[in-house]
């Protein structure tokens, strides 16, 4: 593990200033900071509230085919990300850990089992840094295991440095990827989009569904919203019954038929 006073960490950051618009920038930060912690996985993200998630680098598999489940994710399933919905909605820098964004029933929606539980695994640890008027890029970080809290406050002081080099490097993103990056969504994302069927769902029974199939108990949705539990229940068995469902796995397989769809669509 490099040490901050050895030579060998300055002459590291040197080399990694010296790649900051180079195409490798991104594997050279990585493997800079496995020499600090254990990770399985990582990808540099841009996320906007109006768009899509945008991968701006990404660990290479090891059969080097396509990764279906995280195409799954950028087609949609985002949507239910509580790093993604956090950038959006409690905009900073800094680091940001699974368990401030997590709702209380994470562990248990179908996002969790069928997409979280395998591409991440267990863990995830992410650094944010705001730019432009709505977006924020991001590094995230993925673990097979739970992140050591001496882990979480190294990464925490690495930030200091972290985020003002990931806004360097996003000028040259803009450079490499013209204005694309900053061209509005064709099919414009986050919560205001988030569509189920074609029932007449209020705007309130709309947003309990997301927050439900995000994680959030009828408790924790009444806290956010500043409504009764009792109520939510009651907004709950209306939206059921108008999509003509038993079961949150349904709403789920549902929200996938609406929501996680082919880009080119």
């Amino acid at each position: 593990m490099l040490k901050l006073d050895e030579l060998a960490w300055h002459r590291a950051m040197g080399n990694l200033l010296e790649s900051l618009d180079q195409s490798d920038f991104w594997l050279r930060l990585t493997r800079l900071l496995a020499h600090y912690v254990h990770f399985d996985s990582w990808v540099a993200l841009r996320f906007a509230e109006h768009d899509r998630p945008r991968v701006l680098a990404e660990i290479t598999l090891d059969d080097g085919l396509p990764d279906t489940l995280f195409e799954d994710y950028l087609n949609g399933l985002y949507l239910l990300d509580p790093f993604f919905i956090a950038a959006c909605e409690y905009r900073r820098d800094g680091l940001i850990d699974l368990d401030d964004v997590a709702p209380d029933r994470f562990k248990s929606t179908e996002y969790y089992q069928r997409y979280f539980r395998i591409n991440i695994v267990e863990d995830e640890i992410q650094w944010n840094c705001l730019v432009d008027h709505d977006a924020t890029v991001c590094l995230s970080l993925g673990s097979h295991r739970r992140f050591k809290p001496s882990e979480k406050a190294l990464m925490k002081v690495l930030g200091i440095w972290l985020v003002p080099l990931l806004r360097q490097r996003w000028q040259h993103e803009l450079r490499e990827q013209g204005q694309s990056l900053q061209r509005p969504a064709t099919h414009p994302a986050g919560k205001a989009n988030f569509r189920l069927s074609d029932a007449s769902l209020s705007a309130r029974e709309l947003e309990i569904a997301r927050l439900m199939l995000s994680g959030f108990s009828s408790k924790g949705i009444s806290q956010r919203l500043g409504i009764s539990a009792e109520t939510v229940k009651v907004h709950r068995k209306h939206l059921y019954s108008k999509l003509g469902l038993n079961a949150q796995h349904e709403l789920f397989a549902l929200f996938l038929k609406d929501n996680v769809r082919d880009p080119q669509s």
